[in-house]
């Protein structure tokens, strides 16, 4: 989820809150963790939790908004390396689907648990999710301009291609019969479908 920037950035201890308060939200769930659950995971005594953070909250907005950071960085670095709109999206969300297959606990906390954060909170991560909606609406832009694709609303589009990818945390389990890699080909190839590309 951190980069190693962030990791050395956070601190041991803050890393290790986040890390526990992210295993016991997939668990548990938000409501029923406590920050006693989050400290006893941390090898912390309760009021360690008040240390760093105000708030059970507090840890759920940081959790959420490095997600969302480490997300928007990385589908940046995908753009920018491939060599055409089509491979730029086939790897945009065919890799956005695969993590979130192989980070799906994770993934269910920073795409779900988005209206327990405060009003202030959840107005950053928005502005965090545009972010890397427009990496996609950039690149689909960049492909009709091309004449590689065919998209009318290319907002709406973008949300829905990133939506699709998002929705993989949510079904998926590692017992289910589609793996990670068979998820990252189908979904780059729903993708380029959707704009009317060949593959």
């Amino acid at each position: 989820m951190l980069t190693p920037s962030e990791m050395a950035e956070a601190g041991d201890t803050t890393l290790r809150l986040m890390m526990a308060a992210a295993d016991a939200f997939a668990e548990l769930g938000y409501h029923a963790t406590t920050t006693r659950d989050i400290a006893s995971r941390a090898g912390l005594s309760p009021a360690g939790v008040y240390v760093h953070f105000s708030s059970k909250e507090a840890l759920l907005f940081e959790v959420s908004r490095l997600g969302h950071q480490t997300a928007r960085d990385l589908l940046h670095r995908l753009a920018e390396s491939a060599a055409s709109p089509s491979e730029a999206l086939r790897a945009l969300i065919g890799g956005f689907a695969r993590w979130h297959a192989e980070h799906y606990q994770l993934g269910r906390i920073v795409q779900f648990e988005f209206r327990n954060l405060s009003q202030e909170h959840r107005a950053e991560v928005r502005g965090l999710r545009r972010e890397i909606d427009t990496v996609v609406a950039e690149v689909l832009a960049e492909g009709v301009r091309r004449g590689d694709f065919v998209v009318d609303d290319i907002r709406g589009t973008a949300l829905a291609l990133m939506s699709m990818a998002v929705d993989v945390a949510r079904w998926y389990t590692p017992d289910t019969r589609r793996t990670p890699d068979a998820i990252e080909a189908t979904y780059a190839d729903l993708a380029l479908r959707l704009v009317g590309a060949a593959r």
